[in-house]
């Protein structure tokens, strides 16, 4: 969330600034809610300054004096306004945070303006996509064999859509993938983490799934609790309401998991095959740093998910997202897509963020400066390294042989074992 204080001196300035992200939010009703919030907070302290100073009054008085039995009328009375209004500041604190969560962050001055994914701008390309047109190329779903290694029609039968069982060596082929992508972001400095797959809504609050996601996350009803959509969510929570030595940061940490999302609405020819799956594996890179490295932080975080792709031997392009198709807790972020050569179509298989303190103050990380000095919010990114299914899906259209079968990036093969995969049948 953002600093109330900023809020309430910069109110102007965020209006502006957020009106150019595509979410909805009642200004007048949070400002509402606050100047009420703050007149009963301000009533309460009042009210229990006198009742602390009638209780000094009580113990000077002789007991059983008319002056003493006056003093105890008027401290019922004042003990009852006090009850009563520490109740409705109770109340009142809950309905404004519940309205103070709905505001997004900020856009960083550098976010591209716009409305929609037409206007996100392309920084960087790598490689050369039109190699990759030819006339064996074709989408990863029409390989002879595929249905045979990655079966959706028994993931069906066992789950439902978007939940697919690999078999044999395209299982072995996944997990090289994971391994890959574990190995090299221990050797960038990430130490790994095995993170829960379900949280509380308090994780998924902290990191702004909630109140922004529901509909897109499966729920345990019983229990309250979610089924992770990125390990972004139980990684960056790791630290939650603790300091953290200004000495260790940053800190960076790296998980694999399963990820789940319900896809709500999502349909057409761009979910087919392995684009757009219920459950996922992805890895994940997670930072905390001091504000005044975060942008540099997101840089090298930018950096470190292209080097995958680069080892992967797939040509990809970097864009920077503009204001109104960031995300909801994000202040800045840039998108990786990879070139699926089948499809002739661009794949997003990362995502490189920096939320400033926007996760940090829900999740009350802290940092403890090492000069000394009260605590301060810290501020946390996170990015894709990388979203397996559609890194699979490039592999595959890109790497297709004349006789069917597709050829294995070497930096897979040590965890693979072989070149190739699949046979035309």
């Amino acid at each position: 969330m953002l600093d109330v204080k900023f809020f309430r001196e910069n109110i102007d300035e965020i209006r502006r600034r957020l009106a150019t992200k595509k979410f909805d939010v009642d200004f007048d009703a949070i400002l509402a809610c606050d100047a009420k919030r703050r007149a009963l907070v301000s009533e309460f302290e009042s009210a229990r300054a006198a009742q602390n100073a009638t209780n000094k009054e009580m113990a000077a008085m002789k007991k059983g004096t008319p002056e003493f039995l006056a003093k105890v009328a008027e401290m019922k009375a004042v003990s009852a306004k006090t009850k009563e209004l520490e109740k409705q500041v109770a109340e009142i604190e809950v309905e404004w945070r519940k309205l103070y969560l709905t505001v997004p962050n900020i856009p960083d001055p550098s976010v591209p303006v716009g409305k929609t994914e037409n206007d996100n701008e392309v920084v960087y390309t790598w490689g050369d996509p039109e190699k990759l047109i030819t006339k064996d190329a074709k989408p990863h779903w029409d390989i002879a064999w595929f249905e045979k290694a990655i079966d959706f029609k028994r993931g069906v039968k066992v789950t439902g859509a978007g939940f697919p069982f690999y078999v044999g060596d395209m299982a072995r082929l996944l997990r090289a993938l994971i391994n890959f992508c574990l190995e090299e972001a221990h050797n960038a400095g990430y130490e790994e983490v095995m993170a829960p797959i379900m949280v509380n809504p308090a994780s998924a609050t902290a990191t702004g799934q909630l109140p922004d996601k529901e509909g897109q996350m499966y729920y345990a009803q019983e229990d309250d609790f979610y089924m992770i959509p990125t390990a972004e969510v139980p990684v960056t929570n790791f630290f939650r309401d603790e300091i953290i030595d200004e000495k260790d940061l940053p800190l960076r940490r790296c998980a694999y998991t399963p990820c789940f999302r319900r896809e709500a609405g999502s349909w057409g020819a761009g979910v087919r095959g392995l684009n757009r799956l219920h459950q996922f594996d992805k890895v994940e890179l997670v930072k905390w740093t001091l504000p005044s490295q975060s942008l540099e932080e997101l840089e090298s975080l930018r950096k470190d998910a292209e080097r995958l792709l680069q080892k992967l031997e797939l040509p990809y392009r970097v864009l920077r997202i503009c204001s109104g198709d960031i995300g909801f807790p994000h202040s800045k972020q840039y998108d990786l897509e990879v070139f699926a050569g089948g499809q002739k179509r661009w794949l997003e298989v990362s995502s490189c963020s920096s939320f400033t303190d926007f996760q940090a103050r829900r999740a009350g990380i802290r940092y403890r400066p090492k000069d000394g000095g009260k605590a301060e919010v810290l501020h946390t990114l996170n990015g894709s390294g990388l979203g397996l299914p559609r890194v699979l899906a490039a592999i595959l259209e890109n790497n297709i042989q004349p006789d069917g079968s597709v050829r294995v990036p070497e930096c897979l093969r040590k965890w693979y074992g072989k070149e190739f995969i699949g046979k035309a049948e």
